[in-house]
C-alpha cells in the first residue's frame, strides 16, 4: 500500500505539471516492443527513454551499434569483445582479466562496465527486459544473448533507474534482437594468433518465417563457439612478460628520506620463492639463505645480485633481486591469458496476432558455457619444515624431515630446529578454475495498440522466468591441512603402529605412534627440487573444491502509453507501467569443501582457495513509473520520468529524472538531463554465506629491512601473506546516485553528412555499498585503528599467514565525471560510400570517498597500474576511430583504438632522484611513475559473392593488432601487463563466411 500511496502521489504531480506545460504527447514503451510491432513502424526507439516518438531525441545520450558495424569490426567470435571497445566502457570484466577470480565464480564471463563504476551498476537489457544474472551478484554475461539476432546494441551513457529500475546508475546497454527476422542464415568463423596459439571457432545458424496467413512468425537461432586456452607465455615470443620489469625499493630509501621509496628497474625477478624450492629462513646453526634446488634436488645457491632489501641473515631475504639469479623463478611464464572455452546456445520465438492489434508472443532461450582458466602456480610461503638432530648420524630420527636430510645431509643441518621453504612448486599443477553455467529464460507476453481519446495507444504485458545453474569449481587447490601433514615426512622407525617399512619415507602423522592422528591415504610430499614430487602425493594434497549456486528471476509486468491530449505545441505523451520482480539464490557445497567449525563456534579453512558455503535467500520488488514527454514549442522538449520501487529487503525509494532538448536551428540540438538513480544490494551482497581467498599485500610493518612485530603480535616478512573471508550483510540500503549531463550535437547543413556531439556527465554514488581490501585493513590497523586490527588474526593453520575478515557495508562515495565525443561523416565516394566515425571519453575525475579515518580521498583516472582497494582504475582518454568504404561487392573497414599515457600508481608522487616527501603507504613516492599507453591497429575486408540468386554471401578477414602492439607493460611480477585495457595475445587471424539461403 505503501508503493501506491508513493506512486499516486507521483502521477498527480507530474500529471499536474504536464498540464500546466501545454505539451505534445509521446508513445512511451519497451524498446524491444516498439521494435517488433507493426503498428509503430516508422517510430524512433531510443532505449534512453521508454518515450517512443517519430523524431524524438532523448536528452540522455545514446551510442548505437548496428549489425553492420558488428559484422565489419568484431575483433572475435564475442560480441562483448566489439561492444567493450566503446569509450564509455571501462574496466569490464573480460576472460583475460578475471584469471584470479578464483572465489567469486566470474573467471571467464564477459561483464559489461559502464563509466568504470563496478559491473553491478550497469543495466544490461534483452529487447528492454532484464536478463537473469550468471553469478551471485547479478552481472549479465553477454555470451548468453543470442548473438546472430542482435540487431543493434544501444548503450545510455547516463543513469536510467527512474526508466528502467535498480542497477542503471552508470547506464543501460540494451541488446535489441530482430523480432522480425525472415529467411536462412549461417554462419561460421575461425581464427588464430600469429604465435599459432589461441585457435578459436564459431558457427551459427538463424530461421525465421511466418505461417498461418501471415498472421504467425517463428524465429529459432542456434550457435556454438570454442575457443582453446593459452596457459602459459612463451618467453621468446611473447618477451614483454620476460624483461624483469619491476618496481623495487630504493636501498638508500628509509622512513624520513627525501629520495623516492619506488624505483621501476629491468632485469629484476621474484626472489622470494623459485619452481624447485628456495631457503628463506632456518633456525640455529649457520644460515642456510638462498640455498635453491633444481632438477632431481640438486643443491644451488641462489645469487641475488643487486637487493631490494640488504639480506645479512636470512630472516631478511628479499623478496625481489636485480641481476644475479633473476630468471630463476619463472611463475611469470605459468600464467594463462586466455581460457579454454566452449559455450552453446539456442534461442526460439513464437508470435501470434489473434487481432490486427493484438499479439502473442513467447520467448524461449538456453545456454550453457564452460570456461576453463589457470591462475597461475601454487605458490607457497613459510612453510616451516622440521630440522631437529638432523645431524646426528646417518640415520635420521623421527624428529627430522626425511627429504630435508635426504637432500641437504647431516653436516649442513646439524644444530638446526627449523628450515622454512618457499617454492612456486613447478611440479605441482597450477591452480585453475573449471566453471561451468547454464542460464535458461523464458518470455511469454501480450502486446498491442489501440485508439484512446482518439490517438493511438500501445500496451504490453509479460511474465518472465529466468534460471542459472552455476557450477563453480576451483581446480588443483592445495588442501592446507593434508599439505602440512604430507610434508611432515619421516623415515619410519623400527615397530611403527602403522607397519610400515622401516627406514622408508613417510607421513609423520602414520608412524609417530598416535593412533589417532593416521592417514592411510597421506603420502609424503617432497617439495625441495624439480621431478621429485610424487604423483600420488599431489593427488593427496591437491582438490577441485566447488559450489553449485542456483539463481531464479521471476518478472511481470505491464506497460501502457498514451496520448491524452494536444496543445498548442503538440500531443503530451504519458507511459505508465508496473513489475514486480523476485530474485533468488540457493547452493550447495559439499561438506568436505566447507570450513570446519571448531568447538568453540569458530571456523578453520582447510583451502588456499574457496573455502565455499551455500548461500540462501531471496527478495521482491514492486516497482511503478511515469514517463512523459512534453513538447513546449520553439523546438523545446521536456522529459521526465518517476519510479517508485519497494524492496522487501531495505524499504522504499524514489528515483527520477529531468530533461530537456532544444534546437533552435537544424544544425543544432541541446540537450540536459539531470536523475536520481539508486542500486540495490544484489543477492551475493545481502546473503554470501562466506568464501575465501589467498594473496598477499605489502606489509606496513616492514621498513627497511626491519621485521618489526604486526600485524596483531605476529611477525611477518615484506610481503603478507593472507586469507580473506568475506560474508553478506542484510543490514545494506540501497545506493544513491545523482547524474547529470548536458552537451550538444551538431550536424551542419553546410556539410552534408557530417556530425558531432560533445557531452559533460558527472556521476556521484553515495552510500555505495564496498568492502575494505586487504591493503586497507593491514594499512589502518598500522594506522592504530584498533576496529581494524580486530578483524586480523593469526592463522593456527598456516605459519606466517593471517586471516582478515571482511564484509560489504554501505560506506563509500565514488565521484566520476568526464567528457564524451562522437564525430562522424558519410559521404560517397567513387561506386561505394565512405564512413567515419570517432568516438573519445576524456575522463577528468574518479575519485572514491571511503569515510575511513585516515583515508585520505584521491583522484584515479590516468591510472593504468595499480589502484588502491577496490577503486576502479581508469585512463585519461579512451578511445576508437573506425572508416569504412563499403560498395556492392566489398567492404573495407579499419579501426584504431587504445588508451593515452598514465601512471603506475594511483596515489603515487613522482619525484625525482631527491627532493622528496615523507613516503606513505597511501602515497609513496616513485622517481618514475609514468606508464605509456597504447594504439592498436584492426583491419577487416569483407567480401560479397553471389549464392542463391543473388549476393547473399560474404566471405571476410580480420586482422586484430595489425602490427603486434605490446600490451601496456606493467612494472609487476607475475604477468606484467594491463589486462584490463591491453592486447595480450598480439596479432590475430580470423576467416569465416556468412550465407543467406533465401
Amino acid at each position: 500500500m505503501r508503493l501506491f500511496n508513493h506512486l499516486r502521489l507521483a502521477l498527480f504531480s507530474t500529471t499536474a505539471v504536464s498540464s500546466f506545460a501545454f505539451a505534445p504527447a509521446v508513445l512511451a514503451q519497451d524498446a524491444g516492443v516498439a521494435e517488433n510491432n507493426a503498428s509503430t513502424e516508422g517510430t524512433i526507439v531510443v532505449t534512453g527513454t521508454r518515450v517512443v516518438r517519430d523524431g524524438f531525441e532523448a536528452p540522455t545520450p545514446v551510442q548505437v551499434l548496428t549489425e553492420e558495424d558488428i559484422e565489419n569490426s568484431s575483433p572475435t567470435n564475442n560480441i562483448a569483445d566489439f561492444v567493450n571497445q566503446l569509450p564509455a566502457l571501462a574496466a569490464s570484466i573480460r576472460p583475460s582479466n578475471s584469471r584470479l577470480e578464483l572465489s567469486n565464480g566470474q573467471a571467464g564471463i564477459n561483464a559489461l562496465n559502464l563509466r568504470s563504476l563496478g559491473t553491478v551498476r550497469t543495466l544490461v537489457l534483452v529487447n528492454g527486459r532484464r536478463s537473469v544474472g550468471s553469478t551471485a551478484n547479478g552481472i549479465v554475461d553477454v555470451n548468453t544473448i543470442p548473438q546472430s539476432l542482435v540487431q543493434r546494441v544501444e548503450v545510455v551513457t547516463g543513469g536510467a533507474s527512474a526508466a528502467y529500475g535498480s542497477d542503471a546508475v552508470a547506464g543501460v546497454t540494451n541488446f535489441i534482437l530482430n523480432n522480425e527476422y525472415e529467411g536462412i542464415k549461417v554462419g561460421a568463423d575461425a581464427g588464430i594468433t600469429h604465435r599459432g596459439d589461441g585457435f578459436n571457432y564459431s558457427a551459427d545458424a538463424t530461421a525465421g518465417f511466418a505461417f498461418a496467413d501471415g498472421r504467425a512468425r517463428l524465429i529459432v537461432a542456434g550457435e556454438i563457439a570454442h575457443t582453446d586456452g593459452i596457459f602459459s607465455i612463451d618467453p621468446i615470443e611473447r618477451a614483454w612478460n620476460h624483461q624483469g620489469f619491476v618496481r623495487i625499493t630504493n636501498p638508500a630509501w628509509s622512513a624520513n628520506a627525501t629520495v623516492p621509496r619506488y624505483l621501476f628497474r629491468t632485469m629484476v625477478g621474484a626472489a622470494n620463492s623459485t619452481p624447485g624450492g628456495l631457503i628463506t629462513g632456518s633456525s640455529g646453526g649457520t644460515p642456510l639463505c638462498g640455498t635453491y634446488f633444481g632438477q632431481g634436488g640438486s643443491i644451488n645457491q641462489y645469487q641475488y645480485g643487486s637487493l631490494v632489501f640488504p639480506s645479512p641473515a636470512c630472516s631478511s631475504t628479499p623478496s625481489l633481486n636485480q641481476g644475479g639469479d633473476w630468471r630463476v623463478n619463472d611463475s611469470g611464464r605459468r600464467i594463462g591469458l586466455s581460457p579454454e572455452e566452449d559455450r552453446w546456445g539456442v534461442f526460439g520465438r513464437l508470435s501470434f496476432d489473434i487481432t490486427d492489434g493484438v499479439r502473442l508472443f513467447g520467448e524461449a532461450s538456453f545456454n550453457r558455457q564452460e570456461t576453463l582458466f589457470n591462475a597461475g602456480p601454487n605458490l607457497m610461503t613459510g612453510l616451516s619444515i622440521r630440522a631437529s638432530n638432523c645431524g646426528t648420524g646417518a640415520t635420521a630420527p623421527i624428529s627430522c624431515n626425511a627429504f630435508l636430510y635426504r637432500t641437504l645431509g647431516s653436516a649442513a643441518l646439524a644444530g638446526r630446529n627449523t628450515v622454512t621453504l618457499a617454492t612456486t612448486a613447478a611440479d605441482l599443477p597450477g591452480r585453475g578454475t573449471n566453471n561451468e553455467r547454464k542460464v535458461e529464460r523464458y518470455t511469454i507476453g501480450a502486446e498491442g495498440d489501440f485508439e484512446a481519446f482518439g490517438r493511438p495507444a500501445q500496451w504490453d504485458i509479460y511474465g518472465q522466468y529466468g534460471r542459472a545453474d552455476l557450477h563453480e569449481q576451483l581446480i588443483n587447490i592445495q588442501q592446507t591441512t593434508r599439505r602440512n601433514v604430507a610434508i611432515d615426512a619421516v623415515f619410519a622407525p623400527a615397530g611403527n603402529e602403522s607397519g610400515l617399512p622401516v627406514g622408508s619415507i613417510q607421513c609423520r602423522i602414520n608412524v609417530d605412534g598416535d593412533t589417532t592422528n593416521n592417514d592411510a591415504a597421506c603420502r609424503p610430499l617432497n617439495l625441495l627440487g624439480l621431478g621429485v614430487s610424487s604423483a600420488d602425493a599431489i593427488d593427496y594434497v591437491l582438490g577441485d573444491p566447488y559450489r553449485d549456486q542456483f539463481l531464479k528471476q521471476t518478472v511481470a509486468g505491464a506497460n501502457l502509453s498514451l496520448n491524452p491530449f494536444a496543445t498548442w505545441a503538440g500531443d503530451v505523451s504519458i507511459a505508465v507501467g508496473a513489475e514486480y520482480r523476485k530474485e533468488e539464490i540457493d547452493g550447495f557445497v559439499p561438506q568436505e569443501f566447507q570450513p570446519v567449525v571448531n568447538a568453540n563456534g569458530s571456523t578453520t579453512s582447510l583451502w588456499s582457495v574457496g573455502n565455499y558455503r551455500p548461500s540462501k535467500g531471496s527478495y521482491n520488488v514492486k516497482e511503478a513509473y511515469l514517463e512523459t514527454v512534453i513538447p513546449l514549442g520553439f523546438g523545446l522538449d521536456f522529459n521526465g520520468a518517476i519510479r517508485g520501487t519497494d524492496y522487501s529487503t531495505s524499504g522504499f525509494v524514489t528515483t527520477w529524472k529531468l530533461g530537456a532538448t532544444w534546437q533552435p536551428i537544424d544544425d543544432i540540438l541541446l540537450r540536459a538531463n539531470r536523475s536520481r538513480d539508486i542500486r540495490a544490494p544484489n543477492l551475493n551482497e545481502l546473503f554470501q554465506a562466506g568464501t575465501a581467498n589467498t594473496s598477499t599485500v605489502t606489509n606496513p610493518y616492514f621498513v627497511a629491512g626491519q621485521m618489526n612485530p604486526g600485524p596483531g603480535t605476529g611477525i611477518y616478512g615484506p610481503s603478507l601473506s593472507y586469507l580473506g573471508t568475506v560474508t553478506g550483510n542484510l543490514n545494506l540500503r540501497p545506493e544513491k546516485a545523482d547524474s547529470y549531463s548536458f552537451g550538444a550535437v551538431l550536424t551542419p547543413r553546410f556539410v552534408p553528412g557530417l556530425s558531432f556531439s560533445a557531452d559533460y556527465w558527472r556521476v556521484k554514488v553515495t552510500d555505495a555499498i564496498d568492502s575494505l581490501s586487504a591493503d586497507d585493513i593491514v594499512n589502518r590497523c598500522f594506522e592504530g585503528l584498533a576496529d581494524y586490527c580486530a578483524a586480523i588474526t593469526p592463522d593456527p593453520n598456516v605459519a606466517g599467514r593471517v586471516l582478515i575478515s571482511r564484509s560489504p557495508f554501505n560506506f563509500a562515495s565514488i565521484l566520476i565525471r568526464g567528457i564524451d565525443f562522437e564525430a562522424a561523416y558519410r559521404a560517397s565516394l567513387g561506386a561505394g560510400n565512405l564512413n567515419i566515425r570517432g568516438l573519445a571519453t576524456r575522463y577528468l575525475e574518479n575519485t572514491v570517498t571511503t569515510g575511513v579515518p585516515g583515508f585520505t580521498p584521491f583522484d584515479s583516472v590516468g591510472t593504468l597500474g595499480i589502484g588502491t582497494g577496490s577503486q576502479s582504475i581508469v585512463p585519461k582518454w579512451i578511445y576508437r576511430v573506425s572508416a569504412a568504404y563499403d560498395t556492392d561487392d566489398y567492404t573495407l573497414t579499419a579501426v584504431a583504438r587504445g588508451v593515452g599515457d598514465g601512471r603506475y600508481d594511483a596515489t603515487g608522487i613522482e619525484c625525482g632522484s631527491s627532493g622528496c616527501p615523507v613516503s606513505t603507504n597511501q602515497f609513496p613516492t616513485y622517481e618514475d611513475n609514468s606508464i605509456d599507453g597504447v594504439t592498436y591497429v584492426d583491419f577487416n575486408a569483407t567480401f560479397k559473392f553471389d549464392a542463391f540468386g543473388g549476393k547473399n554471401g560474404e566471405f571476410f578477414v580480420n586482422v586484430t593488432n595489425l602490427f603486434d602492439t605490446d600490451p601496456i607493460v606493467l612494472p609487476e611480477t607475475g604477468l606484467a601487463a594491463n589486462s584490463t585495457y591491453s592486447d595480450l595475445l598480439g596479432r590475430a587471424y580470423r576467416v569465416g563466411v556468412r550465407l543467406k539461403l533465401r
